[in-house]
């Protein structure tokens, strides 16, 4: 209004009011403007998150895996004197038990540290694989052949599960036969139950009743590592003496004196009806000592076919190692069962490393020829006792 009064024309430019439209185009940032570059100069932009390093898990044990007199107070008088001194000699300074046993008596021809092979027995880790594999024969629910999936690609059948003592492949046939008929073969081959005849100091190992818990990984770690289970030398012993004579479960004797060698009579615990299966079995025995988990028997003994084996687990703070194995021959057959407790030196293989140097020594010393000291034919069977033993 004043500008007109004074006579001054006012000129408005109506498109300097009108707000400037946005550019359509995104505007880059510096960040943007550098990433660009970047990318230009062919390099992979740094990621914007943290790294975090895996750091490897490293078990402590408390258990020395060495010990300075295994032998003190056992009974020695009735037992083989050329097959204890294997024994001993082959075990050493570890800290561990050495049982060996005649299969077709169930005589305990050796106890080292008998301390350890009658106590109340440890978890039997792979060991137990044995027990499963005669259940999942006899129920036809495999054969030796038969390819189990172990994943999208993966499968593998009896022999080699045993030979390389696969966990996968022992969980997947646990679940498939059941909680129910894995205990009911466990008890069958002589497990949650005294395996010695009026043994003094054998204490009894223990099956569960019931399925252990779905968080400890049910009946499938049951199978593959025997977690819930506790099993003693002489037990597994019993079995593996079974699964070498055809079937016969003997009650296992340790005569303590050499009247009672002279007047020793074997005693039929139970015949097992595994004879037609235990070739599907042994050839995952077999496997195992010439290329799987137990080869380090063949580091110091392979001049006669031995299955067996091994058996590598840990509990609070103590690992365990075993192998149980016999000798396959016409002459001199033995089985051998090897328990290992302590830190990182014990383990399957090292047990299986002991009983080969143990059949190095028995075979030195002629064990495996007819007519010498400590080989014995089988015997008639028409006169083996079948008395039950003492209430357990």
């Amino acid at each position: 209004m004043l500008l007109e009064a004074s006579g001054i024309a006012a000129s408005v430019n109506p498109r300097a009011l009108t707000p400037r439209p946005k550019a359509r185009g995104v505007t880059e940032n510096q960040h943007a403007k550098k990433r660009m570059r970047t990318l230009a100069r062919g390099r992979a932009p740094r990621a914007r998150y943290a790294t975090h390093r895996r750091r490897r898990y490293y078990e402590r044990f408390h258990t020395s895996s060495f010990s300075s007199d295994i032998t003190e107070g056992d009974v020695t008088a009735g037992e083989d004197p050329v097959v204890r001194q294997a024994a001993i000699d082959a075990l050493g300074n570890m800290n561990g038990t050495v049982v060996a046993i005649e299969p077709t008596s169930g005589r305990v021809l050796a106890m080292v540290n008998q301390k350890l092979a009658l106590s109340g027995g440890a978890q039997p880790c792979s060991t137990i694989k044995l027990s499963v594999a005669l259940a999942a024969l006899s129920e036809g629910v495999i054969d030796s052949e038969t390819e189990v999936p172990l994943g999208r690609r993966s499968r593998m059948n009896l022999t080699e599960a045993l030979a390389h003592s696969n966990n996968a492949y022992f969980e997947a046939v646990g679940r498939k036969l059941g909680f129910e008929k894995v205990q009911y073969y466990a008890h069958q081959f002589g497990l949650g139950e005294l395996a010695g005849y009026n043994i003094p100091g054998e204490q009894l190992g223990t099956y569960p009743e019931v399925e252990i818990s779905s968080k400890l990984g049910g009946v499938g770690k049951m199978c593959s590592f025997g977690e819930g289970i506790s099993m003693t030398p002489l037990q597994l012993g019993a079995l593996v003496t079974a699964i070498s004579n055809g079937g016969t479960l003997y009650y296992l004797q340790h005569p303590n004196s050499s009247d009672e060698v002279a007047s020793f009579q074997p005693r039929v615990k139970r015949h097992l009806d595994i004879e037609p299966v235990i070739p599907e079995l042994s050839d995952g025995m077999a496997g195992a000592v010439m290329y799987g988990t137990a080869r380090s028997v063949r580091m110091n003994f392979s001049e006669e076919s031995i299955l067996g084996k091994t058996g590598t687990c840990s509990r609070a703070g103590t690992r365990f190692g075993w192998f149980a194995s016999y000798a396959n021959t016409d002459i001199g057959r033995i089985v051998t069962v090897v328990f290992l407790q302590g830190g990182h030196p014990t383990f399957g293989p090292k047990a299986a490393e002991i009983a080969g140097r143990m059949y190095r020594n028995l075979y030195d010393h002629k064990f495996f020829v007819a007519g010498a000291p400590g080989t014995t034919s089988a015997p008639d069977l028409e006169k083996v006792s079948t008395e039950s033993a003492p209430q357990e």
